[in-house]
Order: C-alpha cells, then structure tokens, then sequence
C-alpha cells in the first residue's frame, strides 16, 4: 500500500498553479509561488515522476460528434471489486471510475456516440464481465459544473462566489486531423513542450502553438491536472444523489454548483435527481456542508450517498498511483 509523500507549502502552491493552468510555464508558477525558477521546476517534475501528479490534455465531449453519458453502479461479487475495476479501466468509453461504499461496489461514467448500433454488445461486453452481479445505468440528461480546481480548499479560502463552468459545445468540425494529432501527443504528457511535438509531427512549432491555441479558445480540449485528493489532506469524496422536486431542478442546480465543494454536477434521468460530487477537507466539513447548505436548500427532498473509496480514472485518463495504492499488478 502505497505512502504519499509528505507536501509542504512550496509543493501546495505549485499544485494549485498547475491546477489552474496545467501548462502554465516554470516561470508563471514561479511568480505565483513567490519562489525561483529552478526550485518550483525541480519541485514540480519531482511530484509528476513519483506520481503525485500526472498532467493530460484530453479533446472535449462531442469532438468526435454527438455523445451520451450513462452514471453506472455496479454490484459485485465479494473481492472481485478490484479486478472487475482493473477491466473496466481499460475500456476507452469509462470516463470515470470509482470504487465506493454503500450498495453499490464501482460507480463509473459511460460516454457512447448517440445511436451507436455498438452499445448493446458494448453493454453486454462490461456486464458479462468475470465478478459483476449488479448493473443500474442512468442517463445524464444535463451537466451544469465540472471542475478541477481545488486551490480554495487548499490555500484555505472556503468562499462559494464560484461561477459555475459548463462544458464548452466542441463540435467534430473544430478539429482537423492535425489537431488531433497534436492532442494525442498530449495525452500522456500535458507539459510536453510545442518543439518536441513539431519535431514528432513534421510541423513548425509556431503551428503547434497557434493550432493548440485555438483548440484551447474554442474549448475544444482540456488541460487535466490529476492529484490524489488524500495526499493533500482532502479526506472525503463523496457521490450524491439529491432528490429533487419536479420543476425546481434547475434553481437547486444553480445554488448547489457556486458551492466550491462541488466539483461535479449533472442532472440524471431517473428520479427527478442531480448528481453531485462533493470534495471536502474532512468528514466535519462534508457534515457541515449536509447540514448548512444541502439542508436547507428549498426545493430539495432527500439525497443518498456512497464515499469513493479510490478512483481509478478521471476525464478518461487512468491515474498513476491506484494500482500502488491496492498493490494490483497491471496486466502484460
């Protein structure tokens, strides 16, 4: 089982730098972390190779065309939680995966092209999976926040004047095959710089940069800055589903995402309900957010609860360190 290392306020100020802009520059952070040059730039490739970190560009939903997400939790057989997950991890359609408490065993997030003629032999595929006894899907009709940036948790500051930030409608006409490929470059490393991936590709770097530009002013691609959140003292992640009466989905949206502790929020299909993904700074805080905001709220008639016990992918990206943290061995 895997032991995060201890991080100080250097390492803290670097993370919420590169949570804010994931390719920001050695020097941008330097400034912002009242620090050198070269200590912010040693400091922060330290966090990125032992794993603490791991920086991904990834394309927007509906670069490809016209999507469809599904909230799956699954029920599984007694301690095959882990490898029916180490499956799923593999699929390139599971945007997000989560081991969690409560009736259900993984909950993860299915993204298929709308009228797939492949999705019900998708279905049955991941259903048929050795371990899986349980499957409950639902659509995501609407998301109204996601969000990836925890620097108010983490430099103290707890405010709620939070501007919601929905995803940005990137449309397959926005790329070209070039942009595509420089994406791809980017996935497994997000800093990598514009000469390497020009030299890779046979481009100018000035093309490289303008293109990359572009697809960052059209939203057409995500800098993902992944962290583990108990290694910086966040103690509980926990997934909601807030029942909500007919009418009043969109006035609970609203207020439930200016809240900084909500770093997800969609609304689902079944039960008239809002998905919500609550990040605090420990249990209290998670208690007093129940009670102080998600209680009082008009409009709102009950919710339940599972924690993430460990997740295994965000934003399509697998991160780094769950096989460390459960001592899986990764497969070949």
């Amino acid at each position: 089982m895997r032991a995060w290392p201890t991080l100080d306020e250097l390492d803290r100020r670097i993370i919420v730098a590169l949570q804010q802009d994931g390719r920001a520059s050695w020097t941008s952070i330097a400034e912002v972390c009242q620090s050198s040059v070269p200590t912010v730039a040693r400091r922060a490739q330290q966090l990125i190779d032992e794993g603490v970190v791991r920086i991904s560009v990834m394309p927007e939903l509906g670069s490809s065309g016209p999507v469809e997400s599904f909230i799956v939790r699954l029920g599984c057989r007694p301690g095959s939680q882990l490898d029916v997950a180490a499956a799923l991890v593999q699929r390139e359609e599971v945007r997000f995966l989560a081991v969690v408490t409560g009736p259900d065993d993984l909950v993860f997030e299915l993204v298929v092209p709308k009228g797939a003629s492949s999705y019900p032999r998708m279905i049955k595929e991941m259903q048929t999976i050795d371990g899986v006894q349980r499957w409950h899907s639902d659509l995501l009709l609407h998301v109204y926040k996601v969000a990836h940036d925890w620097s108010k948790q983490l430099l103290g500051d707890q405010g709620n004047d939070v501007p919601p930030r929905e995803p940005a409608d990137c449309q397959p006409s926005h790329l070209d095959s070039t942009d595509r490929q420089i994406i791809a470059e980017l996935r497994d490393d997000g800093r990598a710089g514009f000469k390497v991936i020009a030299e890779r590709l046979g481009l100018n770097e000035s093309t490289v940069r303008r293109r990359f530009d572009r697809l960052q002013e059209n939203g057409c691609v995500t800098v993902l800055t992944l962290i583990p959140a108990a290694a910086l003292g966040l103690e509980s992640e926990t997934l909601m589903t807030v029942q909500v009466k007919p009418g009043a989905i969109g006035l609970v949206a609203a207020e439930l995402a200016r809240h900084r502790a909500v770093r997800y929020l969609a609304a689902t299909l079944d039960g008239n309900a809002l998905l919500c993904e609550v990040i605090a700074t420990s249990t209290q805080s998670l208690f007093e957010f129940i009670t102080t905001v998600l209680a009082k709220l008009d409009g709102v008639l009950g919710w339940s609860a599972s924690m993430e016990l460990l997740f295994l992918k965000r934003g399509f990206v697998e991160t780094p360190w769950w096989r460390d943290q459960t001592d899986l061995v990764e497969p070949g």
